[in-house]
């Protein structure tokens, strides 16, 4: 059992162009059940106010957190509701016939399918999504070595109508990860690197600890108290929190550097089961080898 509060992305139980600035060239899973339902609540509760902001019918951004049970991961579809234009964070290939149906039924253009990292857990639905989208261009960082359309780096923005999410280099789960910023700082996407009142394991894919734990205070800590964080798993429920709530309540990332590398360093945890044949899909940007 890994220790009290953690949340990191693993294996779960069975049962359960001027719009992008370029530069071209758990563990298991902790085994908590992954109702979506349970604590949800209260975490709307705390983030009430923002998220009244951005997911009103009037609101200028449209924002759908969608969810995956089998890895439970979160997928974040953004759009500008004048322009049309959309993206997809995170997508995973088992759902990417549903993500697509979405977009066409809320009469968006989805413009590009983003990965925060390399994923360990489940194969992305980025390949996919560009055969059922046509113009949809699928986007990774380049220090993850996946092939992609588009490739960024720290500082780049992806462009969506009036709305760009910034890119902040944030490695230490993989060398790759980056968290996505929106460009008024009310909400961050952090993929692995930052949970709920956990944070993503460092003892694979070229994983650092201490480069985690200074990612996560100096690239996400430093935004505004009351930006709502939306990380890429939980495992608890849970939908949302803020940057204050993770600095003065996440039980790792409250901890001294030293004792934070201590405690990742010993958690001991198998590896994610889908590991083998996921992360090399990813790599081609969720295509799979053919069977021989």
């Amino acid at each position: 059992m890994a220790p009290q509060g953690t949340n990191d992305p693993g294996e779960l139980p069975s049962w359960r162009s001027g719009n992008i600035r370029l530069v071209y060239m758990r563990m298991p899973f902790d085994p908590w059940p992954c109702s979506v339902a349970a604590g949800a609540m209260a975490a709307l509760r705390v983030a009430g106010r923002q998220l009244s902001q951005h997911r009103g019918s009037g609101a200028p951004i449209l924002l759908r957190q969608l969810f995956e049970p089998k890895s439970c991961t979160y997928t974040y579809l953004l759009g500008d509701r004048e322009s049309r234009e959309a993206i997809l964070i995170d997508p995973v290939l088992e759902t990417a016939h549903r993500d697509a149906q979405l977009v066409k039924e809320l009469g968006l253009r989805l413009l590009y399918a983003v990965n925060t990292h390399c994923h360990a857990d489940h194969i992305t639905g980025s390949g996919l999504l560009r055969s059922l989208l046509p113009g949809c261009q699928s986007v990774i960082s380049r220090l993850s070595g996946a092939q992609a359309d588009l490739h960024i780096e720290d500082g780049d923005s992806i462009r969506f109508g009036r709305f760009a999410l910034e890119t902040r280099a944030s490695p230490g789960h993989t060398p790759g990860c980056v968290t996505f910023v929106l460009n008024d700082q009310s909400m961050a996407f952090t993929g692995d690197a930052l949970l709920i009142r956990g944070c993503g394991r460092t003892d694979f894919q070229q994983g650092c600890a201490k480069t985690l734990y200074h990612s996560v205070h100096e690239r996400i800590f430093t935004l505004p108290g009351d930006c709502l964080i939306y990380p890429a798993h939980d495992y608890n429920g849970l939908t949302v929190s803020t940057v204050e709530e993770e600095r003065t309540l996440n039980p790792r990332l409250t901890l001294s550097c030293e004792e934070f590398v201590k405690v990742m360093d010993n958690l001991k945890l198998p590896k994610p089961q889908q590991i083998d044949f996921a992360v090399p899909a990813n790599m081609r940007c969720g295509v799979q080898t053919p069977p021989s």
